[in-house]
């Protein structure tokens, strides 16, 4: 009964905020200033971000272990994922997943959401994943589109990943969760730069369907053009990942051959906007979760090889740092985050003047 009671508050909790995104979507897209909204519609700014660990960077150690280094590092809530590689894998999500939320949930952090390898209703253990979420009360998880091929009309790929959503909406509406399309960019992934998930998601129930929005990968695919995708976004917008790039020339590379490359590096090192991007989510009244990736190369005290912050695969990597410096560098970054937040909230947009007539 307990667990029903959750599930219904949680809900009708995400109910209304999707009302007031769809409202605030809908003068966004139609080119009203947001003051033209009525206060209650308008979710008031957070005063922190919602800043979440992919659990990704934990798979060096255990979920208990990971839950408290976490905690110390200061973020208020973990994004688990459910794949294969992880902690939890799809086989064992019933027992797994249970057990890893409740844990993470008595050490008093959140789980607004988890990372899957879903991508349409047929994706192996799509409904043993979605059922668990339910049981949970977790109702947000990662998507991940399909690629392009380069070989095929793209009218007809995009007519095939629409009868795929049409089909995952359906499932989703069954079990009250909502797919949240990662904007990846790969040089053939569908929705790099947000616009063609947009288009291919629009008109369909963004209860059900949207997008997780990359803005380091979507700047790394478009430059500034992120402006203008998360606008049409609007209501499909149900939560953001953040991280760093900057654009290198690689070198030793034929003439004759692209010689740049992206870069993932630490915030406030790179390219990404993040004073704006968190600017325009204040303004949106934005409460979803920031998932926060650590993709970038770090120094192994006595080696000339760096080490990938990302990692890889539970039970096969091992830290090749202290553990105290790992934590030392997620720590950084939150802090880097928190006070770029607050810089924008104390600084917003001037309520005359756009991004691009600043020249920004």
């Amino acid at each position: 009964m307990i667990d029903d009671l959750f599930r219904k508050k949680t809900r009708s909790r995400r109910n209304c905020l999707i009302g007031a995104r769809n409202l605030v979507g809908a003068a966004v897209a139609s080119g009203l200033p947001l003051s033209h909204l009525g206060a209650q519609t308008r979710a008031p700014a957070r005063q922190t971000p919602n800043l979440a660990l992919v659990s990704r960077h934990l798979q060096w150690t255990s979920a208990e272990h990971g839950i408290e280094v976490a905690k110390q590092a200061g973020f208020p809530g973990i994004v688990w994922s459910v794949r294969r590689g992880a902690h939890i894998v799809e086989a064992n999500v019933q027992s797994e997943l249970s057990r890893v939320v409740r844990l993470t949930r008595n050490a008093g952090l959140e789980v607004p959401m988890i990372i899957t390898g879903i991508s349409t209703a047929r994706s192996e253990g799509a409904e043993a994943v979605l059922a668990s979420m339910a049981e949970l009360g977790i109702s947000l998880y990662r998507a991940f589109p399909p690629r392009y091929d380069y070989n095929r009309p793209f009218d007809d790929q995009m007519s095939d990943f629409r009868r795929d959503l049409e089909g995952l909406v359906r499932l989703n509406e069954k079990y009250g969760t909502t797919a949240a399309f990662h904007t990846h960019a790969g040089a053939n992934t569908i929705g790099g730069s947000g616009w063609d998930l947009w288009i291919a998601e629009r008109g369909l129930d963004p209860d059900y369907v949207g997008l997780n929005y990359d803005i380091g990968h979507v700047m790394a695919k478009g430059g500034a053009g992120w402006r203008e995708s998360i606008r049409a976004v609007g209501p499909y917008l149900h939560s953001v990942s953040i991280k760093d790039f900057r654009w290198e020339e690689i070198e030793g590379v034929d003439e004759n051959e692209w010689s740049w490359r992206t870069r993932f590096v630490v915030p406030g090192q790179g390219m990404v906007n993040f004073v704006d991007f968190f600017r325009y989510l204040q303004g949106i009244g934005f409460t979803g979760p920031l998932e926060t990736y650590y993709e970038y190369m770090v120094d192994v005290p006595g080696q000339s090889e760096k080490m990938n912050m990302l990692g890889t695969n539970y039970g096969s990597w091992e830290l090749e740092i202290p553990e105290s410096t790992f934590v030392g560098y997620l720590k950084r970054d939150v802090d880097f985050y928190n006070s770029v937040w607050q810089y924008a909230l104390e600084n917003p947009f001037a309520p005359d003047v756009s991004v691009v007539d600043r020249g920004r």
